[in-house]
């Protein structure tokens, strides 16, 4: 396939001639995020399209039409590959935000590939959240100096606790953690997980087996903006995920905990707000400068918009140190951020205007753009 150029991209925006904001639409994949992306843009003024596929409309459609101007409803998310779909989502001059569920359903070869319709985001970049890809999140984050978890190549190598990251079986949206001490103990999880038809055992050879990390747990959400006037970064909070079934068995004296045997889910579910030591936030601020300057350089533009930065902060060899494990290079979907982090207030001072969500900054860069004559600068 013949990949995308920016550059046609960028003049499908230049053809629109938009001055106003009601010449911009912003589209949303129905699914991870679309309520957070819907409240932002509609709150910044524009209006929104909603493509979701049938019988996964109702929170949307039933509940909250009033967050989207239109909704076009497929048989299946991959028809949003459809060229009649793809003008359709270009007559509204839609600006379209990639979230997980997108790069999932429609598949990082499509994206990259056909689906011609401006996105606010890197869509270069999206492949590199997979383990297995060339030059993925690991290598740039090797490449920009981050420490990360210790690797194990084979599970002979396991010499301390060990998690092991591999997809689910059943579910492209999920990923299967299993626990492993040594390489008995790996053979003995991955066998009851096979058995259990949660993995499958062809996929054992592409996952990842990292050390567990002993410390708390940060999720750091960022903006990286490509308008210099609006700065490079803005942190927008902390958070963690919620899963099942793990949360439901650390509810358990560890007696009673020993006594279950089932497999244990990381499956989010949800999320929970959480703050930081002031005088260690430095230390995701470090981290998030370097990650984004290594994009620029390993996938030009390099990020435009939201990201997470995954990890843990552990005591090291010069006390404490943020480990990444894992980077969401798109919107992240942690709606609990804006109504739990106290940066929303540091943020509206900064910005000059009320900040309630992560997502507002996006809006706040397309807003910004759309004003500046720009678009073409923030869209791949």
């Amino acid at each position: 396939m013949v990949g995308i150029k920016r550059e046609d991209i960028q003049k499908v925006v230049e053809t629109w001639g938009a001055k106003e904001k009601k010449d911009i639409t912003i589209g949303i994949f129905g699914s991870h995020s679309a309520e957070d992306i819907g409240v932002s843009a509609k709150a910044a003024g524009f209006r929104t399209v909603l493509v979701c596929e049938k019988n996964r409309d109702a929170l949307y459609t039933r509940y909250s039409p009033e967050l989207f101007d239109n909704t076009i409803i497929l048989d299946s998310f991959k028809d949003i590959i459809d060229p009649g779909i793809q003008d359709k989502l270009n007559r509204l001059n839609t600006i379209f935000i990639p979230n997980r569920s997108f790069s999932v359903y429609t598949g990082y070869d499509n994206i990259e590939n056909r689906f011609r319709v401006p996105i606010y985001g890197n869509r270069f970049l999206l492949r590199a959240e997979e383990r297995t890809a060339t030059n993925n999140q690991y290598d740039l984050l090797r490449k920009a100096g981050i420490r990360t978890p210790k690797h194990y190549k084979r599970p002979e190598d396991i010499d301390a606790l060990a998690i092991i990251k591999i997809q689910q079986k059943h579910n492209p949206l999920e990923r299967a953690f299993f626990y492993a001490k040594d390489c008995e103990d790996y053979k003995m999880q991955s066998r009851k997980l096979i058995k259990q038809d949660i993995i499958d055992e062809s996929q054992l050879k592409d996952a990842r087996i990292e050390e567990f990390i002993i410390a708390p747990r940060f999720n750091a959400n960022f903006q990286s903006y490509t308008l210099d006037t609006l700065g490079t970064i803005d942190f927008a909070g902390f958070e963690d995920r919620i899963q099942t079934n793990l949360m439901g068995l650390l509810n358990l004296p560890a007696r009673d905990q020993l006594k279950i045997d089932i497999p244990i889910k990381n499956e989010e579910i949800g999320h929970h707000g959480m703050t930081m030591r002031e005088s260690k936030k430095i230390l995701v601020y470090d981290a998030a400068e370097k990650f984004v300057e290594t994009c620029k350089k390993e996938y030009p533009p390099g990020i435009i918009g939201l990201f997470s930065l995954q990890g843990a902060i552990p005591e090291g060899k010069d006390g404490l140190e943020f480990v990444v494990f894992d980077v969401s290079p798109r919107i992240p979907g942690c709606p609990c951020v804006g109504p739990t982090s106290p940066e929303m207030r540091r943020l509206s001072i900064i910005h000059g205007q009320k900040i309630e969500s992560p997502i507002d900054l996006t809006m706040l860069e397309i807003r910004e753009a759309l004003k500046t004559g720009q678009l073409k600068k923030i869209i791949t």
